[in-house]
């Protein structure tokens, strides 16, 4: 098999199974309640500061009114806090409570290891060709 099929069959595999393999991975036990998609947008939001839904709308890639329907169950279930801004009281700042912030983490080990897996036995030359060929992917999607 040539490079172009063995590249196509690993990124088509890829794709078809991550979302799979991470809910399996994640979405078990105590964040049962949850979806990917919600994890995605913990994610987003992040640990460090509150962040407006504007912000984690573009981060997510939803609108606005789309991200204040999944926000809710969010709020709902204990994952996420509201509270308004100190300086404009018209902007509502999202942040992960501590069940959204152990959430958070689990995913972020996730990826830790996905990445570790990737890196296995790359030396930092591999590592940089590969990092250009993510960043490849990435501008083409971008494009479409």
């Amino acid at each position: 098999m040539d490079s172009y099929n063995q590249l196509n069959e690993v990124l088509v595999h890829l794709f078809n199974h991550t979302m799979k393999i991470e809910e399996q991975s994640l979405i078990r036990e105590e964040f049962k309640d949850i979806s990917m998609n919600d994890m995605h947008i913990m994610d987003a939001i992040g640990i460090d500061q509150p962040k407006n839904m504007s912000s984690i709308a573009r981060l997510v890639g939803v609108t606005v009114g789309t991200l204040t329907i999944a926000m809710n169950n969010l709020v709902k279930k204990g994952y996420v806090t509201r509270t308004r801004s100190e300086e404009d009281r018209r902007v509502v700042l999202v942040s992960l409570d501590e069940k959204g912030k152990k959430a958070y983490r689990r995913h972020e080990k996730f990826h830790l290891e996905m990445i570790k897996a990737m890196r296995q036995g790359l030396n930092d030359e591999q590592c940089e060709v590969l990092m250009q060929a993510m960043r490849n992917l990435r501008e083409y999607f971008k494009s479409l």
